[in-house]
């Protein structure tokens, strides 16, 4: 039986992100267990990993710092093992080079990048974007597809809530944007781990199969 490990680090929707993931484990007859856990030696037991994250990047930093052998047990599975990895929201953004929400603060660095506030310049009808992005955008799949994304094109839609958005060294890493009176970040990718911006649990179809087809990655 595989574990995908969900960490609890006080941030986050965990109890409709297991939902999800249950639902999908059910509908693709997997003998598989989704634990929703903060002991750090579940997740370096665990075939897949997700950091889900919902609030400011400098808390969800800390709050992931604060589990006893959490982020030593990140750097060793993910980075190190090649475990496959799905962060969410912040959880995302975490793994960039940084965070800049009232100052700077030191991400994963496992994706180059940075996370910044969305510019409220105005969008095409002259009114100023609304901060934060909130409800449903169209997704726009990059040209090179992952294997996580399959099934997923640009008629579908994901679910957003959130103030800041990661900035991409490299275009590649990139794996879908939206449009919001200008490119946003939707999903980062590289080797064995991908993150989405917006929240798969509550995205619905779109979700599900992104959720779906990461439970069957062997990147």
């Amino acid at each position: 039986m595989t574990t995908t490990a969900i960490i609890d680090y006080g941030s986050g929707n965990l109890r409709s992100a297991a939902k999800a993931f249950e639902r999908c484990v059910a509908e693709l007859g997997l003998h598989g267990q989704i634990a929703v856990t903060g002991d750090a030696e579940v997740v370096r037991r665990a075939d897949r990993i997700v950091l889900p994250g919902v609030g400011a990047y400098a808390d969800c930093k800390a709050g992931v710092l604060a589990v006893d052998g959490m982020m030593q047990v990140l750097t060793e599975r993910v980075r190190g093992a090649g475990v496959p990895f799905l962060g969410i929201c912040v959880g995302m953004q975490l793994m960039a080079d940084a965070g800049l929400e009232h100052g700077r603060t030191d991400g994963f660095g496992w994706v180059p990048g940075v996370v910044e506030v969305i510019d409220p310049a105005p969008e095409t009808d002259g009114r100023a974007r609304k901060i934060p992005h909130m409800g449903w955008n169209r997704l726009e799949i990059a040209d090179v597809p992952h294997p996580v994304l399959d099934g997923l094109g640009g008629g579908d839609y994901a679910y957003f809530v959130h103030s800041y958005a990661m900035t991409v060294a490299r275009e590649r890493d990139r794996l879908a944007a939206v449009d919001y009176g200008g490119p946003i970040t939707a999903m980062i990718g590289r080797d064995n781990m991908v993150g989405t911006q917006f929240h798969p649990e509550k995205s619905q179809k779109t979700g599900l199969r992104l959720i779906s087809n990461f439970l069957e990655w062997r990147p």
